[in-house]
């Protein structure tokens, strides 16, 4: 099948012609922690689920953060099939500038056992929302740098009590729908 991979450390974007077998991505990545994301309009985007704890390069694909290598396949409903996008396409999808904010916040991160897409549920408005890690440090990273700071400096003490992360994220980010309310 059509692969494209996009390698970070060298800032490229390359077909790849892989067959297709259920252990293909697990055998690419050498890992048994596979990340799929379906942000791509017909294709998904699979990454190492451990590139956060091994402090993988971060890069965006349109306004979704990806960390370490991803391979982009086409996807047809429930089907996998050939990526569609070119080379050229795809590199100009991908932005490889990330804030001072994302950065820190992944370092902070890279210490935990946190996945970046991992959902959990806040209540807003009287509806249960599924979020991420991944959405709350998009929002907060939109925010004055006063609240920026907030964020980092929370995140940062919560890490160092040793304190489950995903309660600290889904007070920021009830925040964060808060404020954009």
């Amino acid at each position: 099948m059509r692969f494209l991979h996009i390698d970070p450390a060298t800032r490229t974007v390359e077909e790849l012609d892989l067959k297709l077998e259920a252990n293909t991505l697990y055998t690419y990545f050498s890992s048994i922690l596979i990340d799929e994301l379906p942000t791509l309009g017909g294709h998904t985007i699979y990454t190492d689920a451990n590139a956060l704890s091994q402090n993988k390069p971060a890069y965006f694909i349109g306004e979704q953060i990806i960390l370490g290598d991803a391979l982009v396949l086409g996807r047809n409903g429930f089907e996998e099939i050939d990526a569609t996008l070119s080379k050229e396409e795809l590199a100009r999808l991908v932005n490889y500038n990330i804030s001072d904010f994302y950065k820190n916040a992944l370092s902070l991160l890279s210490k935990t056992d946190e996945n970046l897409y991992k959902a959990f549920f806040v209540e807003h408005n009287g509806e249960e929302m599924e979020l991420n890690i991944a959405w709350v440090l998009y929002f907060f990273n939109i925010a004055d740098e006063r609240t920026k700071e907030y964020f980092l400096t929370h995140l940062e003490k919560t890490i160092e009590e040793k304190s489950a992360i995903t309660p600290f994220m889904q007070k920021m980010a009830s925040a964060a729908l808060k404020a954009a309310a």
